[in-house]
């Protein structure tokens, strides 16, 4: 029988997807979605509450969120009290936007050193 040149051995199996990147990539989607929808909160208010352009509504809201402080003064007491909430909303949506991208690597080391208990 001629040789054709076609290799017979099997193809190198493929190892399935780790459920710890699953995890990671589902809790990265829920943490930026979660700052996604805090930062739009914050440009539409800063735009209808304080007045502020679009540019600086997004430039505002962006540095209360990162934790830098406003940038704009604000003349209104509306939009005190708009950027003292959203201050204050921001620094809870920090907490809970770390908790979750950081869970699924505190749930691997906690499956890592499992241990049995005797009985």
């Amino acid at each position: 029988m001629p040789n054709t040149g076609a290799s017979t051995s099997p193809k190198p199996q493929t190892r399935p997807p780790r459920p710890f990147f699953h995890r990671f990539l589902a809790a990265f989607g829920l943490a930026a979605s979660l700052i996604g929808v805090s930062l739009a909160l914050g440009i539409l208010g800063y735009r209808f509450i304080a007045g502020l352009g679009w540019v600086d509504s997004l430039l505002n809201a962006s540095m209360i969120l990162g934790g830098m402080g406003p940038v704009n003064t604000l003349n209104t007491d509306g939009a005190k009290i708009f950027a003292s909430a959203y201050a204050l909303f921001s620094g809870v949506v920090f907490i809970m936007a770390t908790g979750v991208l950081l869970s699924p690597i505190f749930h691997h080391v906690l499956y890592k050193f499992h241990l049995e208990r005797k009985d």
